[in-house]
């Protein structure tokens, strides 16, 4: 349940990060509210994406 949550929080930062700017491109969003939106969803992919991200994979051995 705490994954699932995790990767819903993270997409919605990614999203945060990728529709403003469709947004702006159409002129349906100001620059600024842009800029904010983008920067929040940022911080919060960054925040939230490390924690499912890879999980299971081990590293790499050096050969």
């Amino acid at each position: 349940m705490k994954k699932l949550l995790l990767k819903i929080l993270s997409f919605v930062g990614l999203a945060l990060t990728i529709v403003p700017a469709i947004l702006v491109f159409s002129g349906d969003m100001e620059s600024d509210t842009c800029k904010q939106l983008m920067f929040l969803g940022t911080v919060v992919w960054f925040l939230t994406a490390p924690f499912w991200m890879n999980e299971g994979k081990s590293a790499p051995e050096d050969a």
